[in-house]
């Protein structure tokens, strides 16, 4: 079954990947877990660069996420003004920071309170181009306690996300709680195949293995797309639901809940 996987999904990829003239823009700013990565070095994917293969060839991802950043380093490198001064009114923006919000280097580390506040800039500033912002918490962390069961590792600040969305009326996909929903029910050792953790000789650029928690391999980035579809699909986002390709639920869908028998 997983051979079936890894056949089917670069085949269908391939289709979803065609030059055109883009009618939809979705722009993806965010961190390490969102952003592409070079598929022939290394086994780890950020899940935006999975998300075309779900969107027919009128829709474009610009990806424009950056691995190490928070939302005061996405701003103060100029790297939120490239994507603000680049969308046209109609464009999509998505905005998923977090895990370097709460990181302990002072660089990169914001409080919940002003993270909330540089959300709501960006927000205010995609609004200012007419264009459409879409809030996205920060996918779930594999964080599981000595007893095998799973908690949540970003604090308080998901709930700043959530609350923001719900003041200025935007729509959010709630990756931490779906993906966290999902890696609880797999369980401690299972939901190793979503994430860098493996042992070694299995990747010839990891000859020791990893341990890391919170990037992704291609079934887990492959995974948080499809959930973040199903949320555009839930929330009836106009103009982004007509290109889906998830119709009578697609190959992709139905093996990975063959696999994983997830909803």
């Amino acid at each position: 079954m997983l051979k079936l996987l890894w056949i089917l999904v670069p085949a269908w990829c391939f289709f979803a990947w065609q030059p055109h003239r883009p009618a939809v823009n979705i722009w993806l700013a965010g961190d390490s877990t969102m952003q592409p990565y070079d598929t022939s070095r290394t086994p780890q994917r950020g899940w935006g660069q999975e998300l075309s293969c779900f969107f027919d060839n009128d829709v474009i991802i610009k990806n424009k996420a950056r691995g190490g950043r928070s939302t005061k380093t996405f701003m103060n490198e100029g790297l939120w003004k490239q994507i603000i001064d680049s969308v046209n009114p109609g464009d999509w923006v998505f905005i998923q920071f977090g895990h370097n919000d709460h990181s302990s280097k002072p660089e990169r580390h914001t409080s919940p309170e002003q993270y909330q506040e540089n959300l709501r800039k960006m927000v205010t500033d995609v609004l200012e181009k007419k264009a459409h912002p879409v809030l996205l918490t920060p996918i779930a962390m594999r964080t599981f306690d000595r007893n095998g069961q799973y908690y949540d590792g970003h604090g308080s600040y998901p709930d700043k996300v959530r609350k923001l969305a719900e003041i200025m009326h935007i729509p959010i996909i709630d990756l931490d709680k779906l993906f966290g929903e999902s890696i609880s029910r797999l369980g401690d050792e299972r939901s190793k195949l979503f994430f860098m953790n493996f042992g070694p000789g299995i990747y010839p650029s990891f000859p020791n293995g990893d341990d890391d928690n919170t990037h992704l391999r291609e079934p887990g980035a492959r995974y948080v797309a499809l959930l973040t579809v199903k949320e555009i699909q839930r929330l009836d986002l106009k103009d982004l639901v007509k290109h889906i390709r998830l119709n009578q639920e697609n190959a992709i869908s139905k093996i990975y809940q063959e696999i994983y028998h997830l909803p």
